[in-house]
């Protein structure tokens, strides 16, 4: 991964939700032109969530990752490629084991263009899913940082990967 950029702009952000931040954060984070990630909460109410908070299935906010990328070097729609390759996009509220509204399947999308790219691409991956994709797509809300224990959380253990 290359050394962290303050740029984010919204042609450099792409914000998913795809079930525990942990796992979906050390695949990003492996991704020539990543230039930063960072876990955190989107799409409920609650201000300044904790992940107590969260797990409650009360706040309506996902478990994301906020990548941070150089379009020169990985596109959005490279991004899109993974998130999808990654994860059950036709469980509702629920990746493996871990159940909730928190775990949903998500794209928060920075720009019109975003969402239009992100809605093809859903329309593309489709072909490969036998159940219907259920990921929402739906415009950004205020990134909340989780706890700094969550970030690079596996990475900090010496693990690749959740093991379910």
């Amino acid at each position: 991964m290359q050394p962290e950029t303050q740029d984010k702009s919204p042609s450099r952000l792409a914000t998913f939700g795809a079930g525990c931040f942990w796992g979906v954060e050390a695949t990003f984070r492996r991704l020539a032109g990543v230039t930063s990630t960072q876990v955190g909460y989107m799409g409920g109410e609650k201000l300044n969530p904790t992940y107590e908070d969260v797990c409650t299935d009360r706040t309506g906010h996902a478990e994301v990752l906020e990548v941070t990328f150089d379009p020169a070097v990985i596109s959005f729609h490279d991004l899109l490629e993974v998130f999808w390759a990654n994860h059950n996009p036709t469980t509702l509220n629920r990746q493996g084991p871990d159940v909730g509204a928190q775990y949903r399947s998500a794209i928060f999308f920075h720009s019109p263009e975003q969402e239009a790219e992100a809605k093809a691409s859903r329309d593309a991956a489709q072909a490969n899913f036998k159940k219907p994709i259920v990921t929402e797509i739906v415009a950004a809300k205020e990134f909340w940082r989780a706890e700094e224990y969550h970030q690079q959380y596996l990475e900090k253990r010496g693990l690749a990967h959740c093991h379910i």
